[in-house]
């Protein structure tokens, strides 16, 4: 099983921490971006199996970093998860109105959370799990 990479587009050093921990005690490659426009360049670098995206960000937020990778020929096919508090009304439809595909509640669960991310990533990148 090849290795997935995930980029992490988060500015908070502990949900930073908690998460690249988790992902990477499971065998994942994370790569960190602290705001949306150093993701957006990481993305095209890197080109990662999966992006995991904070809602509150520096400089852009989510919903603009979302479309301006699903408007990128390069990137749009590249799964994109909302990671979020902002747990509101209307927040999970906003999220995947922009372009990502699925959404994670924050506090995450550290029991489930490698799992949930997996149901994202592409068949043979760790996914296995997946139907």
């Amino acid at each position: 099983m090849m290795s997935a990479t995930i980029l992490y587009i988060e500015d908070n050093e502990q949900n930073l921490y908690l998460i690249t921990f988790l992902l990477e005690n499971k065998g994942f490659r994370v790569c960190a971006a602290r705001d949306g426009r150093e993701g957006i360049e990481s993305a095209a670098r890197l080109l990662p199996d999966l992006i995991l995206l904070d809602i509150q960000l520096p400089l852009m937020d989510c919903y603009e970093v979302a479309r301006r990778l699903r408007d990128n020929p390069r990137l749009n096919r590249i799964p994109i998860v909302a990671v979020t508090s902002y747990a509101m009304a209307g927040d999970r439809e906003k999220a995947i109105a922009s372009g990502c595909d699925g959404y994670i509640e924050k506090p995450i669960n550290p029991e489930t959370f490698v799992q949930e991310v997996q149901r994202y990533l592409p068949y043979g990148k760790g996914g296995e799990e997946a139907p």
